[in-house]
């Protein structure tokens, strides 16, 4: 899947799939989608090749490294390949950005106190769509829908800061056991390196 991405223009509705112009890691047969399918159709049948051959790991709920990764939800970012982590070795929350909101705390929060995670990773990136935006959108949306989303954009244009205010939202989160294990990296997503960010 990595670098492999659909085009965004069908979203909200079925998109036709057409296998030939379309790659991930799935790699379904042409004759396993479904005529006139959607992408969602595609990713059920690779479940179900991926099912058949499925052995259950045994693995118990808590991530076995005890680390939390925060990263940006963008399609280029392989997170497991890029930290060299396996199956169970953590938990991933991924959003637009990899910004730390109330809901990131939130999961946080559960992964710390209920699953036993100590520490916090969070990765941005180079090239992020959230620096072309700005909290406008929230306005042009109120304006096609009728009702401005409740949730802010937290567009930002330097990245570094943005990183350091993601640590900062974390450090001083009162429903966080463990925050002396918190750092921050900007992920290049033409090189693959992570730099870490300074949080002073």
């Amino acid at each position: 899947m990595r670098f492999f991405v659909p085009s965004h223009s069908g979203l909200g509705r079925a998109v036709p799939l057409n296998v030939g112009t379309m790659s991930t890691s799935a790699h379904p047969p042409a004759d396993a989608i479904h005529a006139g399918g959607t992408v969602t159709d595609r990713l059920v049948d690779a479940n179900a090749r991926y099912a058949a051959d499925f052995t259950d790991p045994g693995m118990d709920a808590r991530p076995v490294l005890r680390v939390a990764v925060v990263a940006c939800m963008d399609a280029r970012i392989d997170l497991h390949a890029a930290l060299g982590l396996q199956l169970g070795d953590c938990h991933t929350v991924r959003n637009a950005g990899g910004v730390v909101t109330d809901d990131v705390i939130r999961s946080l929060t559960i992964s710390q106190r209920a699953l036993g995670t100590r520490s916090v990773m969070l990765v941005h990136h180079t090239g992020c769509g959230l620096e072309s935006l700005t909290e406008d959108f929230r306005h042009e949306l109120e304006d096609e829908v009728g009702q401005r989303p409740s949730w802010a954009v937290e567009a930002f244009r330097d990245v570094d800061q943005d990183v350091r205010q993601s640590m900062q939202r974390v450090r001083t989160s009162p429903f966080l056991l463990h925050t002396d294990d918190v750092r921050g990296f900007v992920f290049d997503v033409t090189t693959g390196l992570l730099r870490e960010i300074d949080p002073a």
